[in-house]
């Protein structure tokens, strides 16, 4: 990832970061809204997972200049939601429909740019992720 890409992530993180908690809640909303399917996989009570999600974008935003420092959180994150269910097939659901409520509230600051910028921060994530679910599911 290159130098710029990482100051637009890292800039654009910071103005959405202050409204961190409607950024959770809209995602949740709009991700139970249009994949029903997906809510089995989440507790009743979202609000420690609401926590966990806004924990992990700070998480990949504060180490994205050091991208090695995130392998292996990444890695056991995938292998969690490998036990929860998740498959494969979920990862560009939650991509887009998080690329749409960061847009909705980074508002007229959200460009074409940072749209790119952060689908391919978060398709990185969702590799390393996939990667560390097929790693739990080969050693069964």
């Amino acid at each position: 990832m290159d130098q710029q890409r990482i100051e637009r992530l890292e800039n654009s993180f910071n103005l959405v970061a202050p409204r961190a908690q409607e950024l959770v809640d809209r995602f949740y909303a709009l991700l139970f809204s249009r994949y029903p399917q997906v809510r089995p996989m989440f507790p009743d009570q979202m609000g420690e997972q609401k926590k966990k999600l806004i924990a992990s974008l700070v998480l990949v935003v504060q180490n994205i200049r050091t991208p090695d420092k995130l392998l292996d959180p990444l890695t056991e994150m995938g292998k969690r939601h490998a036990e929860y269910g998740a498959v494969p097939e979920h990862y560009p659901i939650v991509r887009d429909t998080m690329l749409e409520v960061l847009g909705e509230i980074g508002g007229d600051a959200w460009t074409d740019q940072l749209e790119q910028d952060w689908t391919a921060a978060l398709d990185l994530v969702s590799t390393v992720m996939i990667e560390g679910a097929k790693a739990a599911t080969s050693s069964v």
